[in-house]
């Protein structure tokens, strides 16, 4: 055996920074997490410290190479994998950030992506980035801290400031301030990239007052992106992956030949489909992004992005108290045989695809005099099924073929409920790996192939094994009844 035949994740989600060791098999060796604090100083604005970001992955780093304790000179290199499309500006002289974090869900710039689509100007942003008009993305938020924040635009105008989504600032710092980078699926993300020149477009820049100097270099998903620069984490170690985490979660899942869907259910939901090496556009309002780039290759992907599903029951627990641990939702909602007609809506950041409505807000709705509490967390259980539906509907319309497996990951799939009544929801076969971690794995993967670990993306997948299996249990007539309550539920959000 190599022995150099481990890999470190670098996993900077929503919710927490984790560092994560695999061997080759995709095995978890070590690990270590630390939950990250959002911020919430308006409605609907939704914010990070960067420096809690960076110090908690440092710190995730560390403690993981003290628990591999000699083993860490089996770290053939890293990847690294991110919340996507929040934003962060720093000045290159001191790394200090400017603002803080703006984190993808946020909706403060609503009224101005309402204003360019009044302008008549979300269809050439959406033929150049396959994206549309919305708050998620990272272009409005940097327009805002350009244009909110004091000593912002001279830092930009004397060359001083960098922008970056996490992955970048990430990367800057661990290599001392040496790179600044990011990959294309990050950049995809950003409604600045033009997905078929491979490069920031320059119309979209203007548009948006955004100075190109600010911009980082763009890199394909497997690449050199420098070193770890850290004395304490006991080696240099090569950063030969990134992606941001809905991409590395389609690569660690396996997803490299057309027509083969992902979703994973963390902070948010998020199926992407991989379409080949040609872009397909949406007539159904999903998102044309870039799935990975190797080799200057670019593979597309259709993504729908729903922005709440484990904050659903975060919410129950935290907000209403209804549960004291995400645990104890499933066992709660199965002591009833069905939610007794309450849907839970859970548009607390607004509506993502297929409506992108920022203006939705979160409802409860059906209750009645008998309603009980294990209604309402069935509900919220429930709500991931039909949310989940809406994408592979249009999903399917776009592509023109039916998906008939979807491979699912993230920490709900814990919940055997939620994966039952989604396989229900959906009539399709779902599939749990094995390897539950598929977002760190992918940026494993990435940074195993040029790392010679792999001989390709396609080995990595050698070893992906199905944990769990999901089929269909309920009646299509029922599950589309099912359904129809959950349409009018969705309508009472705005």
């Amino acid at each position: 055996m190599s022995m150099t035949d481990y890999l470190l994740s670098i996993d900077q989600g929503t919710s927490s920074s984790r560092a994560i060791v695999f061997d080759a098999q995709g095995r978890v060796v070590a690990v270590r997490q630390k939950e990250l604090t959002l911020h919430y100083p308006h409605d609907g604005w939704v914010e990070q410290r960067p420096f809690d970001i960076l110090k908690d992955t440092i710190w995730a780093i560390r403690t993981v190479a003290k628990d591999l304790k000699r083993d860490v000179r089996r770290i053939a290199a890293a990847g690294i994998t991110n919340q996507r499309e929040t934003t962060i500006l720093w000045d290159r002289k001191t790394g200090e950030p400017v603002y803080n974090a703006i984190v993808w869900q946020d909706r403060r710039t609503a009224d101005l992506c309402y204003d360019l689509q009044v302008s008549g100007v979300e269809e050439v942003i959406t033929r150049k980035t396959g994206l549309l008009i919305d708050p998620y993305f990272s272009a409005t938020k940097i327009k805002w801290i350009l244009d909110h924040v004091d000593g912002a635009q001279a830092l930009a105008r004397s060359g001083d400031l960098a922008f970056g989504t996490v992955d970048t600032f990430l990367l800057w710092h661990l290599s001392g301030g040496r790179v600044h980078a990011t990959d294309a699926t990050n950049a995809s993300r950003t409604m600045l990239y033009n997905i078929h020149e491979n490069k920031w477009d320059k119309d979209l820049l203007d548009m948006f007052g955004i100075p190109p100097d600010i911009m980082p270099d763009i890199l394909d998903n497997i690449a050199d992106f420098g070193q770890i620069n850290d004395s304490e984490f006991s080696q240099e170690t090569p950063i030969f992956g990134m992606a941001g985490d809905q991409h590395a979660a389609l690569i660690g899942q396996g997803c490299f030949s057309p027509g083969m869907v992902k979703a994973t259910y963390g902070t948010g939901c998020f199926a992407l489909m991989n379409t080949g090496t040609e872009s397909r556009p949406s007539a159904n309002r999903l998102l044309t992004t870039v799935g990975y780039r190797v080799d200057g290759r670019t593979h597309y992907a259709l993504e729908g992005s729903i922005f709440n599903a484990g904050t659903a029951i975060q919410f129950l627990r935290d907000n209403l108290g209804l549960i004291r641990d995400a645990g104890e939702s499933e066992d709660l909602a199965r002591t009833v045989e069905g939610t007794n007609g309450v849907y839970f809506v859970p548009a607390f950041t607004g509506l993502g695809a297929p409506f992108w409505r920022p203006e939705a807000r979160a409802v409860i709705c059906g209750l009645g005099r008998d309603s009980q509490k294990a209604h309402v967390v069935r509900a919220a259980l429930e709500a991931q099924g039909y949310q989940t539906r809406d994408l592979i509907l249009a999903m399917e319309r776009d592509a023109e073929c039916a998906v008939p497996v979807v491979r699912a990951d993230g920490g709900l799939t814990a919940n055997r409920l939620m994966c039952e009544f989604l396989s229900d929801q959906l009539q399709r076969r779902i599939e749990v790996p094995q390897v539950p971690e598929s977002t760190a794995w992918g940026a494993a993967c990435l940074a195993g192939v040029r790392a010679g670990v792999f001989a390709s993306l396609e080995d990595s997948a050698a070893h992906w094994q199905a944990g769990f299996v999901y089929e269909p249990q309920m009646e299509p007539e029922k599950a589309n009844a099912l359904y129809a309550g959950w349409q009018r539920a969705v309508e009472k959000t705005v």
